[in-house]
């Protein structure tokens, strides 16, 4: 059996032919036409009125922040369980992070326990994997407490709440293009949003804050956050394909709920799939040392896996008492994500499988 990996981008032939065609087009490569065509792709894909896309996810949070004015002397409230981009983002601004425990179902920011201080200016509502709690109650509590509300949705791209796409509820929605995002550029995010001077203040932010492009007269501090119209390629092709790819991501963790079903070792998050893309394929064992056995023996017979990640009141810069985040401390370690590739057939996710119930019947019996 070949190595199955965690995850691999989903590549075609149709992204290599336009890469191709550019290159001999004669086109720049830095970001210009092609760029400006992805950015209309996916905001027409979303319903908003802007998107601008930048280098990374991280990138797109970070000058989320700044259009909204948040820096030195203010907080932002960021769930414990999230990718450390998220709380990065927020440090890199200048501001203070206000970490906050999730919900057990969906392993997103629990309103519940959200601790606010008069500096308190955002709420950076992560939807992870996909799944996001109710979001008229996120922007409802947002408005209660006079608090910007920025989308982290870089592992929710074409993801739903009650039929509203997530990463558009907030005053600014973020995404990430990463490999083992639903689309790639390889490296890539963007900003996305319907306010107008959220929008103006990106573009300038992400462009050395020049008055108009190409022009070296700069009205304030900016950076060189731009995109390329080389990335720009490959992400229009893969757009073009966002229908199948949302429809195989959702069919393969079908499968997978279907064929563990009967694994009492394991169990799922809840999940809609009527409305959730799930990033990757999810389960929770009954331990960590489980869940690294576990890990091992995938290992051993050519299946890759990869741990959540660690609370990030666990991590070193954020360094917090667990008990201040019983959720995120009880669920993180005990969590594994399972091969979750777009090109996985059923073969593979039998065999995936069968190796897991194995694992468990093997370490039940010893």
């Amino acid at each position: 059996m070949k190595f199955i990996p965690q995850v691999q981008p989903y590549i075609t032939e149709n992204e290599i032919k336009a890469v191709v065609e550019y290159l001999q087009s004669g086109g720049w490569l830095t970001e210009f036409e092609k760029t400006q065509e992805f950015e209309k792709m996916i905001a027409d894909f979303l319903g908003v009125k802007y998107a601008v896309v930048v280098t990374s996810g991280t990138v797109a949070l970070y000058l989320a922040l700044l259009s909204l004015g948040i820096g030195k002397n203010d907080s932002v409230i960021v769930p414990d369980y999230t990718m450390i981009a998220s709380p990065n983002s927020v440090k890199w601004a200048g501001a203070e992070v206000i970490l906050c425990d999730i919900e057990k179902d969906t392993m997103c920011l629990d309103l519940n326990k959200v601790k606010l201080k008069k500096n308190t200016k955002a709420l950076m509502y992560v939807s992870i994997n996909g799944r996001s709690g109710n979001m008229n109650k996120v922007v409802e509590f947002c408005k209660d407490n006079n608090l910007f509300l920025i989308e982290d949705a870089c592992q929710a791209f074409g993801s739903k709440w009650n039929g509203k796409f997530l990463g558009t509820f907030g005053d600014v929605g973020c995404l990430s293009f990463t490999p083992h995002k639903i689309i790639t550029t390889g490296q890539g995010g963007a900003v996305v949003t319907n306010n107008e001077e959220i929008y103006i203040k990106v573009k300038k932010l992400k462009d050395f804050y020049r008055t108009q492009p190409g022009v070296d007269w700069h009205m304030g501090i900016g950076y060189n956050f731009k995109f390329t119209d080389l990335q720009a390629v490959i992400g229009i092709e893969q757009l073009k394909t966002i229908d199948y790819r949302i429809k195989k991501k959702k069919e393969i963790y079908f499968m997978y709920m279907e064929m563990l079903q009967d694994c009492e070792f394991i169990r799922f998050l809840p999940i809609d799939l009527e409305n959730v893309v799930p990033w990757f394929v999810d389960i929770i064992v009954e331990s960590e040392e489980t869940r690294d056995k576990l890990s091992l023996y995938l290992k051993k017979m050519n299946i890759g896996s990869r741990p959540f990640y660690p609370p990030i009141h666990a991590q070193i810069p954020y360094k917090a008492k667990d008990t201040l985040y019983s959720v995120a401390s009880e669920i993180a370690p005990r969590g594994l994500w399972l091969p979750s590739s777009i090109n996985l057939n059923k073969n593979d996710i039998e065999y995936i499988t069968n190796t897991i119930k194995k694992f468990f019947m093997d370490n039940s019996n010893s």
